[in-house]
This record gives C-alpha cells, sequence and structure tokens, in this order.
C-alpha cells in the first residue's frame, strides 16, 4: 500500500515500559493495571475505573452490573460494531435497535425515547467515530425512565460534548484499546462507573467472581480467596497495561495532528461531487477514531475498491447491525425499518487516519477518492 489504512505510533517509551515489566516479578493482572487505572480516572474525570481485556468484556460487564437478564430490553443504535448489541444477548436482555441521526450517524434521543416500553431496563449509546452521543438528553432520558445508561465510547477517549467527556454521564462506560484505537495495547479495554463504590463488583465479575486475584493474593503473606458470586475471565495484564501508561500524556498532541487531517479531508472532499462524510456539530470536540466518506450506495462497493487500487487502505465502520443474517434471522429485522442507519451503512467507506500521516499521504488519499468517485459516477 501506498498509505496504509493504519500504522500505530508505539515507540521506545513503550518498548521500555514492557521490557520493565518483563523484568519484574509479575506478568498478569498487578501494579502497572492498578496504575493505568487511576491515570484514567484522574485522565477522564470518572469515579472508577476497571482494566478489562477488550471493550466487548466491558460492555458484557456494563450489562452484568445494571442486572440485564431474560425478558429485559435495552435500546440501542445499528449503526456500530457488533458488540454493542451483541453484548445486550450475552446477558440474556434483547436488543432494540433505533435510527440514528442523518448528520452525525450518531443514536437519536428522540428515537430512543420513542421506543422504550415497560421491559426497557438499559440504553447502549455508541461515540461513534469519536463523536460523543447527546448524552446529556439521554441522561435525562434514562432518568425519567428509571434507566441504566451505557456508554460505548470505544471510539472516543478525546471527545467532549455539552461540557462533559466520555464516561462522565453514563453509568458505565466502555472503552476500547484495540490495535488501531487512539489508545492502544493490541487487544484490550476499561470500563468505567459514576458510582465508585462498583468498582470491587466490576473487577470482580471480570475475574471470575473472586474476592482476590493474584495480586492481592501473592502480596506479603497468602491470603485465601473465595467465589462471591459468577464472573468471568476479562482482565488485563501488566503487559499490556505497560503500554499504556505511556499513551495518556501524549493523546493531546496526537489528537492535534489528527483534526488537522480531517480538516484537510473535509475541505477537499466539500469540494468533490459525490462525497459527503458525517458533520462535527460547532463547540463539540471528536476524538477523531475514524474518517468515512459517505458515496452513492449503488456504486460503494466500486469505489472502495477503485480507491485500494490506488494504493489507499480502506474498511467499512459499519453495516448496520440488523441487516446481519444473525439478526435478520433471529429478530426478523428488514430492509427500511431504519432508513438513516441502512443508509450510512451502505454509502460508508473509512479513509486513513493515524497521527503519523505526512501531509504527502493524505494528499495521495485525496486523490484516491476523487479519481476513484469520479471514474464511477
Amino acid at each position: 500500500m501506498a498509505v496504509d489504512f493504519y500504522r500505530h505510533s508505539l515507540g521506545e517509551d513503550e518498548k521500555t515500559a514492557v521490557r520493565d515489566v518483563l523484568d519484574s516479578l509479575f506478568l498478569t493482572t498487578g501494579q502497572k493495571v492498578y496504575a493505568f487505572e487511576s491515570a484514567f480516572e484522574g485522565y477522564l474525570g470518572v469515579a472508577a475505573v476497571v482494566c478489562t481485556a477488550h471493550a466487548t468484556a466491558s460492555l458484557h460487564l456494563s450489562m452484568l452490573a445494571a442486572g440485564i437478564g431474560p425478558g429485559d430490553e435495552v435500546v440501542t443504535t445499528p449503526m456500530t460494531f457488533l458488540s454493542s448489541s451483541n453484548a445486550i444477548l450475552y446477558a440474556g436482555g434483547t436488543p432494540v435497535f433505533v435510527d440514528v441521526d442523518s448528520a452525525t450517524a450518531n443514536i437519536d434521543p428522540a428515537a430512543v425515547e420513542a421506543a422504550i416500553t415497560p421491559r426497557t431496563r438499559a440504553i447502549v449509546a455508541v461515540d461513534l467515530y469519536g463523536l460523543m452521543a447527546d448524552m446529556v438528553a439521554l441522561r435525562a432520558i434514562a432518568n425519567r425512565h428509571g434507566l441504566s445508561l451505557v456508554e460505548d465510547a470505544a471510539h472516543c477517549v478525546e471527545g467532549r460534548r455539552d461540557g462533559f467527556g466520555p464516561g462522565q454521564l453514563a453509568d458505565y462506560g466502555c472503552f476500547s484499546f484495540y490495535a488501531t484505537k487512539n489508545l492502544t495495547c493490541g487487544e484490550g479495554g476499561a470500563i468505567t462507573a459514576r458510582d465508585g463504590a462498583r468498582k470491587n463488583l466490576l473487577r470482580q465479575l471480570g475475574s471470575h467472581g473472586m474476592s482476590r486475584n493474584a495480586a492481592d493474593r501473592y502480596a506479603g503473606k497468602y491470603q485465601h480467596w473465595d467465589m462471591e458470586r459468577l464472573g468471568y475471565k476479562y482482565n488485563l495484564s501488566d503487559v499490556n497495561a505497560a503500554l499504556l501508561l505511556p499513551q495518556l500524556p501524549k493523546l493531546a498532541n496526537r489528537l492535534l495532528r489528527r483534526e488537522e487531517i480531517c480538516r484537510r479531508y473535509e475541505a477537499a472532499f466539500e469540494e468533490t461531487p459525490g462525497v459527503t462524510f458525517p458533520v462535527v456539530p460547532e463547540g463539540m470536540t471528536s476524538g477523531r477514531h475514524l474518517f468515512t466518506i459517505w458515496v452513492d450506495p449503488a456504486r460503494r462497493d466500486a469505489v472502495l475498491a477503485g480507491i485500494q487500487a490506488r494504493g489507499v487502505g480502506v474498511a467499512v465502520n459499519y453495516r448496520a447491525v440488523h441487516l446481519t443474517k444473525f439478526y435478520r434471522e433471529r429478530f426478523g429485522y428488514r430492509h427500511g425499518m431504519f432508513p438513516e442507519a441502512e443508509r450510512i451503512g451502505g454509502s460508508t467507506i473509512t479513509i486513513p487516519l493515524w497521527p503519523a500521516m505526512t501531509d504527502a499521504q493524505v494528499d495521495e488519499v485525496i486523490a484516491a477518492v476523487r479519481g476513484a468517485v469520479a471514474e464511477n459516477r
């Protein structure tokens, strides 16, 4: 590829941090994980953080902590990755999809409220592409109806909206440190809680329900443990946490560069016939995790192939979840039920966005998009 879809920015600081762990006694969940949890609490301004194996684990734990089970409905968006709704199923609940805003692709709060029934127990909002969902409106809806509010912030560490950051208004916030994320350790995640007293519950649910994990049992005199509830193997290792810690101070500068790249994309594609893109409304800060363009759905796959043929990496984030085979067959979803999500899912192409991209590489991406669109009009 002339321009890879993504390249990470891990360097000597991260390598040194990992070597330090490898030279120490503990590789699994230990002091590095606890140090990152504390640092991430400070960065986000939240009461509690527990590290997890991945964002899917965080979403599952949020459902368990919210008490979701068979017969419970959870309202969410179909314009997201599969994990947002799959986690509801893991807990035995039923996902109820609603449509999205046509300009931002984020969940529509009015549609959320219209979908609430006596069986509704929670809302799962998604901060798509790095732009926070309207958490102020969703918090008000959740409060009015006595619902838990979960924020899938897998795309959004650095975002701000209405004076709040990710995780601050949700009962539980779910973060991803997957390989392509702005804050990455290859595979990893975290869950936040507004109520700091829930931290021990979340830690236990992510560690087989045990009263003490390995770090607690072997720190000094051996201490017996008990299994206090059914839990899962969702903990993060010190090796992963060591990768994360040096990145926190670098997030702001890396966001500035991604913002520069996105502004260049927006300026170029505003003048490119046949190309639109989701907006970042005035006064909001996007984490700028992904940059997607929207093209004619009838020509999307041809345009995508044309961009790739020009040496530029591409992806699709995302096809509408309710139209995947499993959800169609299990729940009877069909075309036409959520037209905005379907339009976006059918027209989306994700193009390269990473902070070390050069201006020349950005120009190559713009030229590739324009060329592929022009030849497929």
